[in-house]
């Protein structure tokens, strides 16, 4: 309330936006080159005992439009639409200045961790991210399509996608 003076005000400061209490943590694991077979929950052979238990109190996502390459891929899984929608129908490194090609995902395709911050989620990206053209990917930026700038708080990982993780 505002009075006429400070002493007859109280003050009103915002309230920091808080996940709802109850709210589910969210973990989206995404590997690359794999289909359904290769995890344990999915029906793998191979015994998968941690993601097991992680699937088992979780959603499992089975009907995800997959391409033949990580990067389209990846930007599919991140927006929920399809790769030439955004603009990721090759890898980083050869994408063409043609529609659905150039490799820069709209902003206006929005990404679930950007979604998921303005819930209040804590958000954080580790591994590959390969969403970024490779003359982006240099300390000079642009920063605004790396982790940080798509919705993500923190990011230990690769921007590229020719790495080696060992």
């Amino acid at each position: 309330m505002i009075g006429p003076t400070a002493e007859e005000s109280t003050p009103a400061w915002p309230q920091p936006v808080r996940a709802t209490p109850g709210a589910p943590n969210v973990l989206y694991v995404l590997l690359d080159d794999t289909e359904f077979g290769q995890l344990g929950c999915y029906g793998s052979p191979i015994a998968t005992p941690n993601m097991d238990a992680l699937a088992s109190n979780g959603l499992l996502h089975n009907k995800m439009h997959a391409t033949a390459l990580c990067s389209p891929s990846r930007s599919c899984v991140i927006t929920d639409r399809n790769h030439h929608s955004n603009a990721m129908a090759s890898v980083t490194e050869i994408t063409m200045g043609y529609p659905g090609y150039n490799g820069n995902v709209p902003f206006e395709n929005g990404f679930l961790s950007e979604m998921l911050s303005q819930h209040a989620y804590n958000t954080y990206m580790v591994g590959k991210w390969h969403l970024v053209l490779s003359e982006q990917e240099s300390a000079a930026g642009p920063y605004d399509r790396w982790p940080l700038g798509r919705g993500f708080e923190r990011f230990c990982g690769f921007l590229g996608g020719d790495t080696s993780q060992w």
